[in-house]
């Protein structure tokens, strides 16, 4: 599904941007944010918010009843709720939130921008390749700042590891591993839902009409019509870091193998190893979603050293070092880098500056995971652009 505006989306869209306030905020003016989708990922988002502001919930939108409620009573209940969305983009507002299922990302996105209100989108920016173009144009068409919820672009210690690899520490830098893993087979925990509460046609929003699952509802994120497996949840992260570090954002050539060994129910693969073919470079990722063990991180391997980073910090391996399994070099993280990538996006909504992760990163991210998936749901394999001739032959 992409998103192709109609008649009467452009109409509201316009009409909002007639009304969107031009007030140039102050260093110490708090924001006035608009939550749209209020599940899990956004209680995490709004507690960063709440660490760097000063901030204030105005409204906010989930096709959920509790949802909507638990951000009011966050609000101390000055937020008002709302079911469609573009409510909250009439609103005093200065930015919005977004962490709804990723079929909403881009239609809600440009809704907001055309509205004259700063965007804070979760990742991954684009349900389908097509959706790119479009999210790109409206953020480059207009002044409105869009953060993309790649976090790892504002955590210091990923920009530490990142200036070493262009800095030449590593020397030639010719292959990158990628991994995460995580156990679905757990119980993680949840409330039953209020079948009364959910709007379900709502939540669907323009995927294909089906009846409400549970399955789904909760992990969407393994469902074709509504996200896109590991690949756009947690692969996207990495393969951003692998973009910013090597100065290079699209794969000439993909292979995935994948199967469903764990949960039948799902469209997405649970277990997967992937392959990217980069100018000069390739990347692998590797994923299943029985084992938590090692969580997740990148291994950047070069000529003269090798950097292994994850969320917990970096350490680098110097090649002819004895005993080399000791780091010549080791950084922690202090922080959770969501903080700091919400620092940025209210800093740079003040100095009306380029934020950390723009629009461009985000779209070639998820473009890297989808063309992935292209190559899962086809022959295994896919050269890009289509039709072009793989890389390698």
């Amino acid at each position: 599904m992409s998103y192709q505006p109609n008649r009467r989306s452009f109409l509201i869209a316009s009409g909002l941007t007639a009304l969107a306030s031009t007030k140039v905020l102050g260093a110490n003016d708090s924001i006035r944010i608009g939550v749209i989708g209020a599940g899990g990922r956004m209680q995490w988002l709004l507690d960063c918010a709440d660490k760097v502001g000063p901030c204030q919930i105005v409204a906010v939108s989930d096709a959920y009843g509790p949802r909507r409620d638990a951000v009011k009573e966050r609000s101390n209940g000055l937020a008002t709720t709302h079911l469609d969305y573009r409510e909250v983009l009439s609103k005093d507002i200065d930015a919005v939130i977004i962490a709804s299922p990723d079929h909403w990302h881009v239609r809600m996105a440009v809704d907001a921008l055309a509205a004259g209100k700063d965007v804070y989108l979760e990742k991954p920016v684009t349900h389908t390749i097509d959706e790119g173009a479009a999210l790109t144009k409206a953020v480059r068409s207009g002044k409105q700042i869009l953060q993309c919820g790649m976090q790892q672009r504002s955590w210091t210690h990923f920009r530490d590891g990142v200036d070493l690899i262009q800095g030449g520490s590593l020397g030639r830098v010719v292959q990158v591993r990628t991994y995460w893993w995580q156990n679905y087979l757990r119980n993680w925990p949840h409330k039953p839902v209020d079948i009364q509460a959910l709007d379900w046609k709502q939540w669907l929003g323009a995927a294909p009409d089906q009846p409400y699952s549970e399955e789904k509802f909760f992990r969407w994120r393994w469902f074709w019509d509504f996200g896109g497996g590991a690949m756009t949840d947690l692969c996207t992260h990495w393969i951003d870091v692998v973009h910013w570090a090597m100065k290079t954002d699209q794969p000439s050539k993909v292979q995935m193998l994948g199967d469903k060994y764990l949960f039948e129910q799902w469209d997405c693969p649970d277990t997967v190893q992937a392959a990217f073919r980069y100018p000069g470079f390739d990347v692998v990722y590797e994923g299943m979603m029985g084992s938590s063990i090692d969580d997740g991180g990148l291994e950047f391997r070069g000529t003269e050293a090798t950097l292994k980073i994850n969320r917990s910090g970096f350490a680098v391996y110097r090649e002819g070092v004895p005993n080399n399994q000791n780091p010549v070099l080791k950084e922690e993280s202090y922080q959770d880098g969501t903080i700091n990538h919400m620092q940025n996006f209210f800093d740079c909504m003040r100095s009306r500056k380029e934020p950390n992760a723009p629009v461009e990163a985000g779209v070639a991210s998820a473009r890297a995971g989808q063309i992935a998936n292209l190559a899962y749901r086809g022959s295994g394999q896919t050269a890009w652009p289509p039709n072009s001739s793989p890389a390698g032959k």
